[in-house]
This record gives C-alpha cells, structure tokens and sequence, in this order.
C-alpha cells in the first residue's frame, strides 16, 4: 500500500499565504496536536493539506477564485461515505469518494465539456500523476468532527477574514490542523476510534468511478455539506435501480411462433425461473429482439453475454429460454474443444462385446492426443506428421467401409450410430442453446467452423453428410468471460454475426443482496449486505495488487453466506469460503484478511 504522506507530497508548493513564509513558520517546534506521542515537539503545514483546507474554506464562504471554472461540492451519504467534488486548478472537477468505514477512496476525473455518464479519466496519486489535493478534500468532514480540529479550522477562518493579517496565528492554526490531520491518519491504528484510516493502493492508481454507479444513482449524497453538485446528482442517474420486471410479465411473454405446441418432454426442458431471481433489464431487451424481429429479413436469433464470474450470464440464457418458453440446452467450452465435439460424432455401438478378430477402432482421445497411432490402427501406416482432422475422416471412411462389408456379409455384429450434441439438438429442433466459455478454446478454427451456422444461410453439415437446416426458433446465446485466465480473444468473424453484444455489469449492491438472500434463504439483512461490501472490497483489492491465483464474486458470497448460516460467525466462515478462494497464498490471505475484512467487521 502507499502513504499519503509521501515524501515528494511534502515538498509541493505552497498556496498564499504560506508560500511568503519563512522555515520558523512552516515547521513550529511550539505547536502540537494532542494526538502527538512523540518526545520532540514538530508541527510541520503541509502543502497539499493546506490547498484543501483552503478550497473547502472558500467553498464553504461561496467564494470561486478567478479562473476557477467549477465551483465543487462535499457531502455524505448515510453514515458511510464521504462524497466531493473537487474543483482543481487545472479546470478538472475531481470526484472522490471515500469510504469513512474501510479508508478506501473511488476517485475519476472530468474535463470540460463536463459529460456526468461518460466513463472518467483514471485518478492517480503520484508524484507525476495527480497530487492527491482531492483525497485531502474529501476527508476533511471527518476531521471537522474532532473538537481540536475543528476550533484550529475556525481560528484558520478567522485569520482569513482578515486577509490573514497575523502570520503567527495563521501558521499556528494551520500546524495544528495539519498536525492533526497527519498523526491521526499515520497512527490510526493505535488511536483507536480517533485514528482516521487511509488506504492507498500499491502504485497509487485509485479503484475508478463507472459510469454505472453515476447512472444507477449508487452515490448520490443524502446530506450536502456545502457547494452544488454537478456529476453525482439525481439529474444524471437514469434510476436503474429499478422496478423489478413481474415474472408475469415475462416468463413465457415472448414466444416467437404462437401456433408452434411443445412435446411433453420438451415442456420438461423449459426452464422454471426461481422465487429469488431478478430479471435484468438487458435479458429483457433480448427477447424483445428476438420477438419483434419474427419474421423479418434478418431475424435476430444470435447473441453474446459478456461479463465477470457471478453476473447472472448463464441465468440470463435459462430466462430467455423461459421468457421465449423453448427448452434449453447448453455447451461448456474447454481448452481442448474440437469440432466434432460440437456438431456430434460417428461412434460404433458398443453393446455387444466385440469377438477376437473384430475390427477395433480408436476412441476420440486417441485421436487427439496420438493421431499417428489412431492412423495406424486404421490403415496399418504410420505417419508421424499426420492431423487429427485427417484421421477423423479416415475413421469415417473406414466405419462407412466396414459398415457396407457387415451388411453384405450377413453380418449384424457391427453397427454404427451418429450422435447428436446438444448444439445440433437445438439447430434440428428449435431450442435455446448456450455455448459457455467459447473463448478458452485453445483452437481459434473450432469456432470460425460455426460461421455457416450463425451467417444468413443458417444450416450445418454433418460427419454424417446430412445438411441440417437451422430451425426459425433456434437461439444461440454465447456466454463468455474475458478477462480471466485461460480466456482468448474471441474471433472477429464470430462477434460480427452476433445480433447484440451485451456486456453485463455486476448488480449493484441492492439487487445483489436481494439475489444472495433470496438463493441462501438469509434473513439477516444487514449481515449479507455488510458481506457483500467486503467480497467487492475483496475484488476490487486482489486487482489492484496482482493477486490473481483465485477468484472472489457472486459465488463466493452465496457459500459464505451460507456458512455463516451454519456456524454463526462472518469472520470464521469467510476464512473457508471468501478467503481461501481469494488465493491459494497464506500470506496473500493474511493481507486481504488485514485489508479489507477485519476494517470492516471492526467498524
């Protein structure tokens, strides 16, 4: 982690009146905050401290300095965060929150022309990125609180409403401040409740502000210190925390063929939404796709989800096979996918035992993993530069060879049959197929061996060499992560026939602990909500600092959840659920248990 009292923060320049003072007045050996525990007495004005106390100042009296584009804001939401708008000298507005329970910020910068839902420009505190004025500004609210801080603050108003006619008292009154300030954030751990904990990433880039949480409202203040807003207001948030869609108003409201009836077993395929799940409205937009573009030219039946673990990707696809009322079928991708894993394999039966001196064939694995071999078996030459695809049609071949050979001969020991996936299931019948997780194939042609399937033509050919036209009601639905180990770059020519693209944000906190207790069945509120904040501070921290050996999302929540239902102690079940999947590493778990878990159940 860094400080915020770097070395180089120091040696800033200062603002007026400071920057006319002398050594004597800028380090007082006379002034001490009582929070001082040391044995020689130092109070030293630190620049950027000052340069926030003065804005809020200025804030606070209405007064905008010439030039000054913005006029800037500070308030508070609830008993948890401090929320500012910093106005910087650069014309930036600077938004900042910061979090009084963890010590953790959020912080993204505007330029003019100011857009409210655009996504910010990263915030980072550094010697050569930004100075960390704003961080400074947003914790004064909290030091205003303190009684010694807050009559040095009015002294320091004092002096300025005389155009700061006494240079002692100013000093004074602003050693005190500072004094205050720095000893309270450096020793915040032995200060107890006094103590004011800062935490600043490794690298000092700051956890950014999305344009989701300005348009979901997520920290909009309930209690405006001073100044007016400009960003983090009711005008820019669109109120997507939002009524929730009636099941009745969707389960079954978008089925494209209203004279098409379902088998019994299909019937049984169609999937049944749960009490707990909530609809979001990016499922809901794609069956309004797909319903209203029936029976048009291009009717929309390809889509892709995109999105981090636990954001509802795959109970996205079951709701949309349940909004269409068409069965569900799904696909798993690995790393060692092929094509004939997708479209469906020639296999000989197996169920009666083969006699000495029947044929023998090789299995699939063998083709994959010794296709010289495989080849061998077939033909009885060896070939060790031979593909997989090529044996694959010799094994063909020699099935259809042997085959023939069986029914001339009278004999019905061998038969043969073809399989069908899941994929090609859907294509003959018209279902919802999900392909999960296309992008770990670790062959990128496997995919692009679908482009037929998902293009205008829309049909398939078969190992059998059957060509199976895709049926109207098909609608292929691909779910894929891309930014986790193991995850490729998926192929051009395949996101270009996706109909839409969505990429699926995580839910915010409301409708995530609505989800979890709903699964879990926890009737705690606060607990899972309390919960659900330390697995983001959890994520958001394994990213910052490059731990990358595990995971920690919706899922990890729900079994932490559920223990804590079972042994009654959040800590103690975050150690077997949350922590341990975080990282494999002890000392890794330490830190995120030190970080972002103890804080948070402390306050």
């Amino acid at each position: 982690m860094s400080n915020l009292y770097e070395r180089w923060s120091w040696e800033r320049r200062h603002i007026p009146p400071f920057d006319s003072f002398d050594e004597s007045l800028l380090k007082r050996s006379d002034v001490s905050s009582s929070y001082f525990q040391g044995s020689v007495r130092r109070s030293t004005i630190h620049p950027l401290a000052m340069r926030a106390i003065q804005t809020y100042l200025e804030l606070e009296q209405g007064n905008t300095p010439i030039g000054r584009t913005h006029q800037g804001a500070i308030g508070s939401q609830g008993n948890d965060f401090t929320i500012a708008e910093y106005p910087s000298s650069n014309g930036e507005v600077q938004v900042v929150i910061y979090n009084r329970n963890t010590g953790t910020f959020k912080a993204g910068r505007y330029s003019d022309p100011i857009i409210p839902t655009s996504r910010p420009t990263a915030y980072s505190y550094s010697e050569t990125g930004n100075n960390g004025t704003a961080l400074f500004f947003a914790l004064i609210p909290t030091f205003l609180g303190d009684a010694e801080f807050n009559q040095a603050y009015q002294d320091y108003k004092e002096q300025a409403n005389t155009g700061f006619s006494d240079p002692d008292e100013t000093s004074r009154a602003a050693a005190l401040m500072c004094d205050n300030m720095y000893r309270r954030i450096t020793y915040a751990d032995r200060l107890g409740a006094a103590g004011v904990h800062v935490q600043i990433p490794a690298g000092g880039t700051i956890p950014p502000i999305r344009p989701l949480d300005v348009r979901n409202g997520t920290y909009l203040p309930t209690n405006i210190l001073t100044g007016t807003f400009e960003i983090l207001t009711d005008g820019n948030s669109s109120g997507t925390q939002a009524v929730a869609i009636p099941k009745n108003q969707f389960v079954g409201q978008y089925i494209l063929d209203e004279s098409r009836v379902l088998t019994p077993e299909e019937e049984l395929s169609v999937p049944d939404l749960p009490d707990w799940y909530l609809i979001p409205p990016a499922i809901k937009m794609i069956c309004e796709h797909a319903k209203k573009t029936t029976g048009t030219a291009h009717a929309m039946r390809n889509f892709m989800m995109r999105g981090p673990a636990g954001t509802g990707k795959t109970e996205g696809a079951k709701a949309i096979a349940a909004a269409l009322h068409l069965p569900y079928r799904f696909i798993t991708c690995s790393a060692n996918t092929e094509v004939f894993d997708l479209i469906g394999q020639i296999l000989p039966a197996t169920e009666e035992p083969q006699e000495d001196g029947d044929v023998s064939y090789p299995s699939l694995t063998d083709l994959q993993m010794d296709p010289a071999s495989a080849y061998y078996m077939l033909t009885g030459t060896y070939e060790d530069e031979i593909d997989e695809f090529t044996v694959y049609k010799t094994l063909l071949e020699k099935v259809r060879q042997d085959g023939e050979h069986s029914v001339s001969a009278g004999n019905g020991t061998h038969s043969f049959h073809y399989v069908d996936t899941p994929l090609v299931e859907a294509i003959r019948n018209g279902y919802v197929l999900e392909l999960q997780e296309p992008s770990c194939i670790a062959n990128p042609a496997v995919l692009v061996g679908l482009n037929g399937l998902l293009d205008q033509c829309k049909s398939i050919t078969l190992p059998t060499g059957e060509t199976v036209e895709r049926h109207p009601d098909t609608v292929i639905v691909i779910t894929t992560n891309v930014d986790y180990a193991g995850c490729r770059a998926m192929n051009q020519s395949i996101i270009s026939r996706m109909n839409l693209v969505i990429d699926l944000e995580e839910p915010d906190e409301e409708t995530l602990v609505k989800r979890v207790m709903g699964i879990t069945g926890c009737k705690d509120t606060t607990a899972v909500r309390k919960m659900a904040q330390i697995v983001r501070k959890i994520h958001e921290y394994c990213q910052e600092t490059a731990i990358r050996d595990g995971c920690c999302g919706v899922r990890e929540l729900i079994a932490w959840v559920q223990s804590y239902m079972i042994i009654e102690d959040i800590s103690e079940a975050a150690k077997y659920t949350v922590l341990s999947s975080a990282s494999s590493d002890s000392s890794c778990r330490s830190e995120i248990e030190t970080a972002c878990i103890t804080p948070y159940l402390a306050a």
